[in-house]
């Protein structure tokens, strides 16, 4: 029991950091003007959702149950928790930013649809 509560909260700290590093992705490619995604992005935020998690397991498992923290064999666990994750919540916030997008715009910069939600504002 104290192993499957120790996942449940990685789960929930994969979940949010998940979140947090997906949209900062987002950001730092906007900043960046990057028209196409970047990979380095995806690595390094899986990398930080790894260690987040490992964290997490590793603080309920020696400071909240007491037991034996085994070093190896959570990071492989983990990572097979963290991928799916990741492609859906990746998957998820995408669709999320299309159907909010304030404009689209064409090759040569000029605006080609302005979202009705948007217009109704002003």
């Amino acid at each position: 029991m104290d192993t499957v509560l120790t996942y449940l909260f990685s789960l929930i700290a994969i979940m949010v950091a998940v979140l947090v590093t997906i949209h900062f992705k987002y950001e730092l490619e906007r900043m960046f003007r990057e028209t196409k995604e970047v990979v380095a992005f995806h690595i390094c935020n899986v990398m930080i959702v790894l260690m987040t998690a490992y964290i997490v397991h590793a603080v309920t498992t020696i400071y909240i149950f007491g037991k034996e923290f085994n070093y190896l064999l959570p990071i492989f666990i983990l990572l097979l928790m963290i991928l799916p994750t990741y492609i859906i919540g990746h998957n998820l916030y995408k669709k999320y930013r299309f159907m909010n997008r304030k404009y689209s715009v064409l090759e040569n910069g000029k605006v080609l649809l302005i979202n009705e939600k948007y217009l109704r504002r002003r």
